[in-house]
C-alpha cells in the first residue's frame, strides 16, 4: 500500500495547464512534475493548499492511500 497522487486527474477536470498551474501555485514545472509522478517524498502543507486552492478541491481529490494496481 502507498500514497497516490491523482494530481495529474484533477489537472485534467479542471481544465487547466501543468504550467500554468505551477506557475499559479509558485513552484517550478519540474517539481510539479515529480508530485504528479508521486517521486518526491513530502509536500508541504502550504503548497498543498496552494493546489487546492487554485484547482477547487480537498486534499484529498489529489491524494488516496492505496495500489495502484486496481
Amino acid at each position: 500500500m502507498e500514497i497516490i497522487v491523482r494530481l495529474d486527474v484533477m489537472i485534467a477536470r479542471r481544465k487547466i495547464s501543468s504550467k500554468a498551474l505551477a506557475a499559479q501555485v509558485g513552484i517550478t514545472e519540474a517539481n510539479l512534475s515529480l508530485l504528479k509522478r508521486g517521486h518526491v517524498k513530502g509536500i508541504r502543507f502550504e503548497t498543498l493548499a496552494k493546489i487546492c486552492d487554485t484547482l477547487n478541491c480537498q486534499p484529498g481529490d489529489l491524494l488516496e492511500y492505496g495500489s495502484p494496481y486496481k
